[in-house]
């Protein structure tokens, strides 16, 4: 089983979010003892913002055992297709085509993705296997 991890997980453990922190940690636990974790160039630049270099971001993602999977061609085109759908659709640009090329990604090169971002997923990626862990047990 392979998971990608979006960025609000990441960010909920990196910055011990009160809120969701415990939950999107233990659901990441869960998810690694299912399989592979995965984050892609657009979740990694997004989450090393935070850190102040690539050296902390680096061993933090080893630390928690998620590890880098590019972004291929069949991913991109989905992602292109579904960020026109969104457009089409009268979509504003508060949605960036990193969000899509991160659905497109977990569509066709994972089994499933980790996020708290349902309702983005669920309209634009309706095939892809969402965990929420705002519904799984603390």
């Amino acid at each position: 089983m392979i998971t990608a991890v979006d960025t609000n997980v990441l960010l909920d453990v990196f910055g011990a979010d009160a809120t969701h922190g415990i939950r999107s940690a233990n659901a990441l636990r869960r998810c690694l003892r299912e399989g592979a974790l995965v984050a892609c160039e657009a979740v990694r630049a997004e989450t090393a913002a935070v850190f102040p270099d690539a050296k902390p971001i680096l061993e933090a993602m080893r630390a928690i055992g998620v590890t880098f999977s590019p972004i291929g061609q069949i991913a991109a085109l989905k992602a292109s297709a579904s960020w026109r759908h969104y457009r089409s659709r009268g979509g504003k640009r508060e949605r960036v085509v990193a969000d899509f090329l991160i659905g497109g990604h977990a569509l066709t090169q994972c089994d499933r993705i980790l996020t708290r971002d349902r309702g983005f997923y669920r309209d634009y990626f309706r095939e892809l296997t969402i965990v929420d862990p705002a519904k799984q047990e603390r």
